[in-house]
Order: structure tokens, then C-alpha cells, then sequence
């Protein structure tokens, strides 16, 4: 019974060991492979996030190139058929371009120098926004009024695109400073002038910050179309850029010369405006002809502009306000007294109702006329294409 008891009880006793070592064993292995199952998942969602991280980033940069090209200035290639042509942001050179292709055939060195050479040239010159009509060669010595100061007319262009260049960032804020808001009221009338209908093209030239070129986008619908140019580069991506997040996708923004409209075919539109533009053009009966060829026939020009106020004691008082406090405005507000300076002058030197009237008819328009808003301080001027 004894050795019974002890073999049962040696028997009991090694039972518990031998389970206490087998679970010892079975959880050693759960462990293991637990953690190899939680490595191979980490390791799996480290790849799916590499890989989710990889085509977003690529995804952003086609996003980003693919906004790029749409936030340039409208390019040749780009507009559709029948379409007034746009311009490039470079200015050709091809004899420039030509000869030094040719001489760049001796050599690696040589050509890649030429291409570098190349680029240079043909980069958009931001001080002289586009080619100017008016060089050395075409007006010698002849002189044109810049505000008060009398310039070459070959230096104006450059003198003029350094003042928008300069007050482009301010022009809004200053523009509702200036006419106490009242410039807003003005635009509005000269767009009830403009007879604009759905389907139609229009062209808003010197048109800046875009305030008329949003409306008329609204107006011509998704049949229409408008273009929104200017001679300024910085002032023209000021407007791009409004434009753009409101949603206007019947827009295109070119740079162009009011004197040549060169971007633009013949008989393109059907309205033609000008928003306190015109003053600042060194040759205004050159832009009145070139507004006259690219409308169609039966075409209308609108020209919204300051003018000669027709009451007395009230021009005394402008020109009062007009010399004091747009230059202390300019300096307060855009860091800037002499641009505003000569926005002021500008204005006087600018012709009057009657003599841009005139003028207007010497350049082939018809059925011509003008309406002052403010006694005088703006008109807005009207002819039509026959």
C-alpha cells in the first residue's frame, strides 16, 4: 500500500510538472507568434502608407504642374480655333534665336551656352511689359507727356508699367479710397452702356484687376467668351488671380498693347472697353484705330474714363484733392506718393469729352457720344462699328 501510495503520489507529482512545462512551452510559441504577427502587419502598414503617401505626392505634383499651366497667361496653342489669339509670357527673337543655333551646332558647350543665351533674351521683360511701338529708330526724339513731365515717347511705356507695377498689390484698396467706393458705381453704369449679350466676345482692355471682366464673363455665359488684357504684367495676375477663385472659366488674361492689340485677329469682337486706360497710352489715336479693327461690324467701344468736370467751383475742389490728398493716400496706404502724383496729372492731361469724341470719329467710329457721371469727374464715352 506504501509504495502504492508513494508510486500514486511520485505519479501526481510529476503530472502538475509536466503540464506547468508544457504551457510554459505553448506560451513561449503564442508569444512568438504573435509578435511576428504584429510585425508582419506593421510591416504592411508601413508599405501601405509608403505607398498611399507616394501617389498622393505624385498626385500633388501632377495637381500642382497641371495648376501651373492653368495659371499661366493664355497661350497661342491653348485657345480654340476661330478664337482671338493669345500671347505667350516670352517675346519672340528669332533672328536672335536663328543665328545662335547656328553657331551653336560647333560644339556641346557651345549649344548649351546658346540655349541659356537664348532663354535670356526671350524672357518676359517685366519693366517693359511687351514690345514697344515706340523706340529710337521709329520716333527719334519726338516727346509725349508723362504727367506733368514731358518724356521721349520711346521712355513712357517703361515709365508707365513701373507705376502699375508698383500700386498693382494696393490698386482695389485704393481705387474705394480715392472715389470714396463711387468708382464701383461708375463701372456699373458703363456696363449697362455695353449692350453685352450671352454668346458674345468681348475684349476688356487695360483691364487690371478684372472688375468689368467678371461681370461681362457673367453676362456672355458659357457660350461667350472674354478676354481680359493688359499692358502690365503684375496688374494682370492681380486680376488672373480674382478672376480665377471666382469661378470664371470663360476667361482668358493676355498681354497686349493697347496702341497694336497684336494678340488679336481682325473683327474678333463684339464689345470693346477700356476702364480708365486710355489716359496712360502714349499714342491714344494709334489704340483708338487698333479698338476700331478688332471689333466686328456693328461692334460697339465703350471707353470709361476721368474727364473734365463741367461745374467750376467743383474742379477747383477736385484738383484741390487731387494734388494733396492722392499723394498722401499713395503713401499711406501703397507706400507709394509719386505714382499717385501722376495718376493725378494724367488726369488733366487727359483730352476732354469733346476732343476724344472727336477723336474717336477720326478713328472710323460712328454714332458717337459720351455721358458724364459725378458733373464731369468721369465719362463714359460710346461708338459703334459700321
Amino acid at each position: 500500500m506504501t509504495d502504492n501510495t508513494n508510486n500514486n503520489t511520485a505519479h501526481s507529482d510529476q503530472k502538475p510538472a509536466l503540464n506547468t512545462t508544457t504551457n510554459g512551452h505553448l506560451q513561449d510559441k503564442l508569444v512568438r507568434d504573435s509578435i511576428t504577427h504584429n510585425q508582419n502587419i506593421t510591416s504592411q502598414v508601413q508599405a501601405r502608407r509608403s505607398y498611399e503617401t507616394n501617389t498622393t505626392l505624385n498626385t500633388g505634383i501632377d495637381a500642382g504642374v497641371e495648376n501651373s499651366k492653368r495659371n499661366d497667361f493664355t497661350q497661342v496653342q491653348d485657345l480654340p480655333t476661330g478664337t482671338p489669339q493669345g500671347q505667350q509670357t516670352t517675346m519672340p527673337n528669332n533672328t536672335t534665336s536663328n543665328n545662335i543655333s547656328n553657331n551653336a551646332n560647333s560644339n556641346h558647350v557651345d549649344n548649351v551656352s546658346a540655349q541659356t543665351q537664348t532663354a535670356k533674351q526671350t524672357l518676359f521683360n517685366q519693366r517693359d511689359d511687351i514690345n514697344n511701338p515706340h523706340t529710337p529708330d521709329t520716333d527719334g526724339n519726338e516727346e509725349t507727356h508723362f504727367g506733368y513731365k514731358t518724356v521721349n515717347k520711346a521712355e513712357k511705356q517703361a515709365r508707365v508699367a513701373d507705376v502699375f507695377t508698383s500700386v498693382a498689390k494696393k490698386y482695389d484698396i485704393m481705387n474705394d479710397l480715392m472715389s470714396f467706393g463711387i468708382h464701383r458705381l461708375w463701372k456699373r453704369y458703363a456696363i449697362s452702356l455695353s449692350g453685352v449679350r450671352a454668346g458674345q466676345h468681348v475684349l476688356d482692355i487695360a483691364g487690371g484687376t478684372g472688375d468689368l471682366a467678371k461681370v461681362f464673363s457673367r453676362e456672355v455665359g458659357r457660350n461667350g467668351h472674354v478676354v481680359l488684357s493688359d499692358i502690365n504684367a503684375a496688374m494682370l495676375e492681380v486680376g488672373h488671380e480674382r478672376l480665377i477663385n471666382a469661378g470664371c472659366n470663360n476667361v482668358d488674361f493676355v498681354l497686349a498693347n493697347a496702341e497694336t492689340l497684336a494678340p488679336f485677329d481682325d473683327n474678333s469682337f463684339d464689345l470693346v472697353t477700356i476702364s480708365f486706360g486710355l489716359r496712360n497710352v502714349t499714342d491714344k489715336d494709334a489704340a483708338l484705330k487698333s479698338m476700331y479693327r478688332v471689333l466686328k461690324p456693328g461692334g460697339r467701344l465703350l471707353i470709361l474714363e476721368f474727364s473734365k468736370p463741367v461745374f467750376e467751383p467743383l474742379s477747383k475742389a477736385y484738383d484741390l484733392y487731387s494734388f494733396t490728398a492722392l499723394p498722401i493716400m499713395g503713401k499711406l496706404i501703397a507706400n507709394d506718393s509719386e505714382s499717385y502724383q501722376y495718376l493725378a496729372e494724367s488726369i488733366r492731361m487727359h483730352p476732354d469729352q469733346q476732343t476724344l469724341k472727336q477723336m474717336m470719329q477720326q478713328a472710323g467710329f460712328e454714332n458717337c457720344d459720351y455721358h458724364n457721371l459725378t458733373a464731369g469727374i468721369v465719362a463714359v464715352h460710346r461708338g459703334f462699328k459700321a
